[in-house]
């Protein structure tokens, strides 16, 4: 029997739900949000009441924004001829703080996956299809994790878009700060593969 009344119990369970946090570290987050519930917990509730009625996915590319055409899908310096195919939201957020890509973004929401049961429909490919026939895309760049799903997302796409734009893959290999004695093997061969000339 626990000795935290249901209320609380309750929210340590929804915490607990939450990616890299288990049962005994949301117990720890819950009492620190109580021991500060002015400073903390009552403008974390109404920050996330906020976000919970607003936030939408935008149409065009699925990002997370506060109207139904996100900033970057709306921006004309974006309109660059070049879309960027991520997996999910927290992908994109991470091509954005790199802040080496100017162009707009099309978010798939996962990648294909059999054991999964995540087909094609289940991803938005076909609406990646109709946004490189109507918005004149001349390139298309795969940012996909190398992982078999990724690779095997990489290559579905580049099949459908096949005669339509160019497109390519973010290089692979070593690592910016990257020493090789501690480089995987596989990372190795990718940064062998796409050796270039100096």
């Amino acid at each position: 029997m626990s000795e935290a009344p249901v209320e609380i119990e309750a929210l340590i369970e929804m915490m607990a739900k939450l990616p890299g946090l288990g049962p005994r570290s949301a117990r720890r987050a819950v009492l620190h949000l109580i021991g500060r519930r002015g400073q903390l917990m009552a403008p974390l509730a109404e920050a996330m009441a906020s976000v919970a009625s607003s936030a939408r996915e935008c149409l065009n590319c699925g990002n997370i924004s506060s109207n139904d055409i996100c900033g970057i899908c709306e921006s004309e310096k974006r309109a660059t001829g070049e879309i960027c195919v991520v997996a999910d939201v927290a992908d994109l957020w991470a091509m954005e703080r790199a802040g080496a890509f100017q162009g707009r973004y099309h978010i798939l929401g996962g990648t294909l996956s059999a054991l999964d049961a995540v087909g094609p429909d289940e991803l938005r490919i076909p609406r990646l299809v109709d946004r490189v026939a109507t918005e004149g895309i001349d390139e298309v760049i795969l940012a996909l994790d190398a992982t078999v799903d990724g690779q095997t997302t990489a290559h579905y796409i580049a099949d459908a878009l096949e005669g339509r734009c160019r497109v390519t893959s973010l290089a692979q290999g070593v690592p910016v700060g990257g020493e090789l004695d501690y480089l995987d093997d596989g990372t190795i061969s990718a940064a062998l593969r796409a050796r270039k000339t100096v």
